[in-house]
């Protein structure tokens, strides 16, 4: 690698290189807490979030996809849950379609009345244009992700409608099973070869998303629903928040063979702020180096190529390196990279353009 040419923050303290975000969850925090003053911390700053529009401009985050996650009742708190030498948490029961159709719907309307509250601080995008031009704007450019299709019922009419209403990325399962797919459980070590593949609905789900140019999202899908859509799927595999199996031996990572799978059809996988996913020891532990999220993103180099790999943070989904902290916090990031003789290109790459360029590939609008 070539070291970059110009330190990564301009002389005034503004991030000097922009990144797009693969994964979020913050419509699920406000979702949890709908009041107007957590409207307004989101809109003017000083929320508990990760991301917030201040702390957006503060860390150079431009833009993302911004996930609905129809919540599971867990048995305890996840950090809690992921913080031991091992675990092997449960699936969690499959979630009924009318109470999925309710959650996304309910998500989706926050991201919208976030965007006419915001007067031009937020945009929900559909097109790559868009993106672009929301950003030349200084806008938060969102993207409408859902991570768990249960509120797209088995005869996908649904997918239509939240398609005009935006959607453009859709992971069908999160770690739980529903009509189309098996999730992988959240186990440590453990294989992501835990289950059966595709359903019959989910198989039309792939053909239906390429024919519209729907993103399909392969993180928390087992290891045999990968193939099966590596095998159906005429667009770049993309994995939005997932990281390298052989470096932590964690379900939801990858494995070198899924990794090259990817590079073959062109695709991204964007590296999971998670520290349980990071760590050699699957600790969700806050206290984990910037060196560790290096090592990730060098495996990933190795095996995608530089157009392939990007970040997929989770943030306000997970506990994140303390280095970071949240979006005001991906300076650090970049700093580590640079000092670490990332090229200026290859972390302009990885921040922002290979997700653009992804996008650009696969979705028809």
């Amino acid at each position: 690698m070539v070291r970059a040419a110009r330190p990564p923050h301009s002389c005034l303290g503004e991030p000097a290189l922009k990144v797009f975000d693969g994964h979020n969850d913050a419509l699920l925090r406000i979702y949890q807490d709908p009041t107007p003053a957590t409207f307004e911390a989101f809109l003017k700053g000083g929320s508990s979030l990760h991301i917030d529009l201040a702390k957006a401009r503060t860390g150079g985050l431009v833009g993302g996809l911004f996930a609905i996650f129809p919540p599971s009742q867990m048995a305890g708190d996840l950090a809690d849950l992921l913080s031991g030498p091992g675990y092997d948490l449960p699936l969690p029961d499959p979630l009924a379609h009318p109470v999925g159709a309710d959650s996304t719907i309910a998500m989706a309307s926050i991201l919208l009345r976030l965007e006419k509250a915001s007067k031009g601080g937020l945009t929900v995008c559909r097109s790559v244009a868009e993106i672009e031009a929301a950003i030349a704007r200084g806008s938060l450019a969102a993207v409408l992700h859902i991570e768990g299709a249960e509120a797209i019922g088995p005869d996908l009419h649904m997918l239509d409608v939240l398609y005009a209403a935006g959607l453009r990325s859709v992971g069908m399962v999160w770690s739980r099973n529903n009509h189309f797919a098996h999730g992988v459980p959240m186990r440590f070590p453990s294989s992501p070869d835990t289950g059966p593949g595709l359903l019959e609905p989910g198989r039309r789900l792939v053909k239906r998303c390429n024919e519209l140019g729907v993103l399909l999202d392969l993180s928390h899908l087992n290891e045999r629903g990968f193939w099966d859509v590596a095998e159906l799927s005429d667009a770049p595999l993309v994995a939005t928040h997932s990281n390298v199996h052989a470096l932590c031996p964690v379900s939801r990572n990858l494995t070198n063979e899924q990794l090259d799978a990817v590079a073959r059809s062109r695709g991204v996988v964007g590296l999971n702020f998670a520290t349980a996913f990071l760590r050699e020891d699957g600790r969700m532990d806050p206290d984990t180096p910037l060196d560790t999220m290096r090592r990730h993103l060098d495996a990933l180099l190795e095996r995608l190529g530089e157009e392939g790999v990007a970040l997929g943070s989770d943030f306000d989904g997970a506990t994140i390196p303390n280095a970071i902290g949240s979006s005001a916090g991906l300076p650090a990031l970049i700093e580590h990279l640079a000092a670490a003789g990332y090229s200026e290109a290859l972390i302009e790459r990885i921040g922002w353009r290979n997700w653009l360029s992804v996008l650009d590939r696969t979705w028809k609008a």
